[in-house]
């Protein structure tokens, strides 16, 4: 079944034109969902489990796979509080999330479809566990917020590591632009670089920041003068953080801005291509003290040149 996985190459290729692949599968019931194939290694048939004692109720165990131990998540427990029911032993799609390796239990795997970003929509408000919706065949397709089930299985661990980011006189004179559709991992991040004392403005896709950040060049009394640095998510509704990226780098009131992608997505995939669309860096998610010491950097680059 891993046949399902297109190449590498294959996939990077759709980087930087607001395009991505959707493994499309099922859980419980006729509701599919979706995952972005940039953080799925490969595609099993669900293995023999080993149980950990006093795990989480949604790690059903973990398997030996390639020479790992990966754990084995029950997508359907985690995202809707039912235990994935399913007459045959369903599938595992390993995935890579967060400098993690784990595996989602489902029913089936249907396929891979391509599709734009700009025609992959924010949720209703309230939708839980749901970062985006596709409609793909005239049926609405749920994409899961896996950063948001991920952080809920190790909730302790993101606090303890914030807790060591120390306060910086010299920040509060700057601005920074995150822009993120997952709301957890906007609490990320401002839990961090809040602590850090920069000023923080919000954005939820490409699109609304590219639109506020033109708004911004044109009004005085905006931040944009002490704009220290736009960080974004690579994979959001409407516009991805590629084509964000190129963008500001096509304008020529926006060019200079230091652009940081901070993403889930495997620095495997991407290392070529920030450097292709003309951003900064790329820095994997989510480690509070590393987001923290990047953004101390550019701090002290500009106190430098001061």
């Amino acid at each position: 079944m891993s046949s399902i996985i297109q190449s590498v190459d294959q996939r990077t290729r759709l980087a930087g034109h607001n395009r991505m692949e959707l493994l499309l599968f099922r859980l419980n019931g006729r509701q599919r969902f979706g995952i972005n194939v940039f953080k799925v290694r490969e595609v099993i048939n669900a293995p023999r489990l080993t149980r950990i004692p006093k795990a989480s109720s949604i790690v059903r165990g973990i398997a030996h796979i390639r020479g790992t131990t990966v754990p084995i998540l029950d997508l359907s427990l985690a995202v809707s509080g039912r235990v994935l029911a399913t007459e045959q032993p369903g599938s595992v799609i390993i995935t890579e999330y967060n400098r993690s390796v784990q595996g989602f239990l489902v029913a089936g795997v249907d396929r891979i479809i391509n599709l734009n970003w700009q025609d992959v929509m924010p949720p209703s408000s309230g939708s839980g566990y749901v970062t985006a919706v596709a409609k793909v065949e005239d049926e609405l397709v749920q994409i899961i917020d896996v950063e948001k089930v991920l952080a809920e299985l190790r909730p302790l661990q993101d606090a303890r590591v914030e807790a060591l980011v120390e306060h910086r006189e010299d920040a509060a004179q700057h601005h920074v632009l995150v822009v993120d559709d997952s709301a957890v991992a906007r609490g990320q991040i401002r839990r961090t670089l809040e602590k850090l004392g920069v000023e923080l403005t919000f954005a939820t896709n490409g699109e609304e920041a590219l639109r506020l950040l033109q708004e911004w060049a044109q009004d005085p009394e905006s931040p944009f003068s002490r704009l220290l640095m736009v960080i974004s998510d690579i994979e959001m509704p409407r516009m991805d953080g590629y084509t964000l990226t190129t963008s500001i780098r096509r304008d020529e009131r926006l060019r200079h801005l230091y652009v940081l992608l901070h993403t889930s997505l495997s620095g495997i995939f991407n290392d070529g291509l920030v450097q292709r669309v003309g951003a900064n860096e790329f820095l994997a998610k989510y480690h509070p003290k590393e987001l923290a010491e990047r953004v101390e950097e550019i701090l002290d680059a500009v106190a430098a040149e001061a």
